[in-house]
């Protein structure tokens, strides 16, 4: 197959594009959830939770957290799950559109034939599986804390889990498709049989398949990457400026690109991966929110800040609910701000603040 020569523009232009954070914005929640794949649920909020400052991101200030509650616990037409994003991350907390659950449901039923652990925990504790099934059939939707412990082995573990039983059953259940999320009371998971969260009339698509069409999802998602994230989906590129194989969404074009000025969450796609960033758009980022203070280069929450097609630098900002304020700690310019950027990203901060119903914006 003939290998496609992009420039560092085109592909940049790309992977914006497939993020949805181009000019033309999307339409709402749904389409939003539909070319991303999945809104990962964090609950750090020193800006806005995760799933929450992506959308708004995407579509604007018609965007309200009412509307993702509503897309999951009403009109079903997201679910919750814990997933991989992709093939080399850990399992994340994911919301999904329902439509795609066909997909899912394959991964969901070969854990349940899968040894080790989890399997041989299941098994010495089949009554207490029994009863909490039970109780779900009869009064759920439940949290975890609506649930005895009658674990017959408690769950072992040198981390927070340990003789966490209801909460680790609950996930395990959830993880192999028996039980799903119905709903949140807070930050409190509601559970509840899956049969009557998940449509009933959708068979799982055979596994090799749904393996196939996920590979071509994500990749449409991010417009081009590596291999490693993608397998054979999609078509080979090579990207001026860098080495080794990309692999190219088919559909995708940097034709027509119109820019526009963004900030973006910490778990944005866009930026996520390290090295994808830094080879796409020479920026360099980490979360630093884990690190001690005196170890943190840009701050706590730093949002990426998009440009046009440039990441141009980093925001560290608090949204102090208290006073009514978005603070912002420090800007950090990775190129020199012209004027132009500078008002945009001005124009980006009221605007952000304003959605987040804060009265000012106290800049350094």
């Amino acid at each position: 197959m003939k290998v496609l020569q992009l420039s560092w523009e085109e592909a940049r232009r790309i992977a914006i594009r497939a993020q949805l954070l181009d000019g033309d914005r999307p339409k709402d929640l749904l389409e939003v959830a539909d070319r991303l794949t999945f809104l990962q649920l964090d609950p750090t909020a020193v800006v806005a939770p995760a799933a929450d400052l992506v959308a708004w991101t995407r579509l604007g200030p018609t965007y309200s957290p009412a509307h993702l509650e509503q897309a999951l616990e009403q009109d079903r037409t997201m679910f919750e799950h814990r997933d991989q994003p992709s093939k080399v991350e850990p399992a994340l907390a994911l919301l999904r559109p329902i439509a795609d659950i066909g997909l899912h449901l394959p991964g969901m039923i070969a854990l349940r034939s899968t040894d080790g652990q989890v399997r041989t925990w299941l098994e010495a504790n089949a009554g207490f599986r029994q009863r909490v099934l039970d109780q779900l059939a009869d009064s759920g939707p439940l949290s975890s804390r609506e649930i005895p412990d009658t674990c017959e082995v408690p769950w072992a573990s040198t981390g927070w889990t340990n003789d966490r039983n209801v909460t680790q059953m609950l996930q395990f259940l959830g993880s192999r498709g028996f039980v799903a999320v119905a709903g949140r009371r807070g930050r409190q998971r509601l559970w509840d049989l899956a049969e009557r969260i998940y449509p009933t009339d959708i068979e799982a698509i055979p596994a090799d398949e749904a393996r196939r069409i996920l590979d071509e999802r994500r990749l449409r998602s991010l417009g081009v990457c590596r291999p490693k994230l993608v397998g054979s989906a999609g078509v080979p590129a090579e990207i001026e400026g860098t080495a080794g194989e990309w692999r190219l969404d088919p559909e995708a074009t940097a034709d027509g690109f119109e820019g526009r000025t963004a900030l973006l969450s910490p778990f944005d796609r866009l930026s996520h991966d390290r090295a994808r960033a830094v080879e796409l758009f020479g920026f360099e980022y980490t979360l630093e929110m884990y690190k001690p203070k005196d170890k943190r280069r840009w701050g706590y929450f730093a949002l990426p800040i998009l440009h046009g097609e440039e990441l141009v630098g980093k925001i560290d900002a608090t949204a102090d609910r208290k006073t009514g304020c978005l603070q912002v700690h420090a800007v950090h310019e990775d190129v020199p701000f012209t004027p132009p950027i500078k008002d945009a990203v001005q124009a980006e901060l009221t605007t952000l603040a304003k959605w987040l119903r804060l009265d000012t914006v106290h800049l350094p």
